[in-house]
């Protein structure tokens, strides 16, 4: 087989930056293939009933994106109209285009949470009597692990009185599991256990497990069959998909147990970066591989701060004005985190010195 790319400089910036091992290569080379719109790819069958094994659903699908595999879900379990239900934070109103509204036509009811997690007091609160004036309330979404929030987690506990609340109110519940399997390693628990509080649920292959492209949505049987029709409707159908799919049965055969590496990494890096003058760091919420720091006190703007550290080989996300993210993974090593923390060090000395 050719050479394979490597991932040039420190990259930082997301999970999503992760390029496929040579065994997904390999497998991707040798997939057997068929026509996925009429489900005849076995390569993507194999794919998704392991999928549905590894989260205790009776079925999943395969879909390009977790954005349309979220966008999924809101349509099945919703009609235009009506209201759904998120932590204000999320990345269902972030960062998917507004397709919640504009495709789906769906009513956004946001609650803030506590770094991310949401407060079934809170929940409750913004329930209201059917009536003719409000929107119908169908959907309560959780994003577990929680992106803007750091990467935390919500406990067990919380989802259990959560789903109790869904349950009560005849809500469906969806969980934007986008890092579900980071989710459950620092819960201390198998990815079936969280998933299994939810009607349905979403989550990567191509974040931190290292597939080169799709996401899994899996639930009941009779949600994938409306689900398969849905992706259809938004032209996510596709065709000899099992060459994709090929990696992502990799990304679940093999990837998901490294993943405790990319957490001790996050924390090594948020605990020295907490101890360099002008970063704060709030370490409560390095639960899994992000780290989110302030650089305010550097008297940089998060832009201003990822172009110095891009002048040495190190790429992080910014989130204006002066928060930067950065994202541990598999292609970070022990020493590049190393690397980091010491141009980390330079730029504060340079900064705090000529203020």
């Amino acid at each position: 087989m050719p050479e394979i790319q490597e991932m040039e400089g420190i990259n930082l910036y997301s999970d999503t930056q992760t390029l496929p091992t040579d065994r997904m290569r390999e497998a991707m080379y040798r997939a057997r293939v068929g026509d996925d719109l009429d489900h005849r790819d076995p390569t993507v069958e194999k794919l998704e009933i392991l999928a549905a094994q590894r989260v205790g659903k009776e079925a999943a699908l395969y879909v390009p994106s977790g954005h349309m595999g979220n966008l999924i879900a809101l349509m099945v379990h919703c009609r235009p109209g009506d209201e759904v239900i998120l932590e204000s934070e999320s990345h269902m109103v972030y960062y998917e285009s507004g397709s919640l509204a504009s495709i789906a036509g769906l009513m956004p009811r946001l609650v803030k949470g506590g770094k991310g997690v949401l407060d079934p007091t809170e929940v409750q609160a913004v329930l209201r009597e059917e009536s003719l004036d409000y929107p119908r309330t169908r959907l309560l979404c959780v994003e577990n692990s929680h992106n803007r929030a750091g990467g935390t987690v919500t406990p067990l506990r919380t989802m259990q009185e959560l789903h109790d609340l869904a349950r009560a109110n005849k809500l469906f519940y969806h969980l934007d599991g986008a890092r579900l399997f980071n989710a459950a390693l620092a819960l201390g628990v198998d990815a079936s256990t969280i998933a299994a509080y939810f009607h349905s649920v979403m989550f990567c292959l191509s974040k931190g497990l290292s597939a080169p492209v799709g996401s899994m949505l899996a639930g009941s049987k009779a949600f994938i069959s409306e689900a398969r029709r849905v992706r259809k409707r938004l032209g996510g159908g596709m065709r000899q998909s099992g060459v994709l799919a090929a990696a992502g049965i990799v990304a679940l055969e093999e990837m998901i147990d490294r993943l405790a590496i990319d957490h001790q990494n996050a924390r090594i890096l948020a605990e020295g970066l907490a101890k360099l003058p002008g970063y704060q760091v709030d370490l409560e919420t390095v639960q899994t591989n992000m780290v989110y720091v302030s650089v305010e006190a550097l008297n940089l703007t998060s832009k201003e701060f990822a172009k110095r550290l891009e002048e040495f080989g190190i790429k992080v996300s910014t989130r204006p004005p002066y928060r930067a993210r950065f994202v541990t993974h598999r292609h970070i090593t022990g020493e590049h985190i190393e690397t980091v923390l010491d141009r980390a060090k330079e730029i504060a000395e340079e900064c705090l010195k000529s203020a």
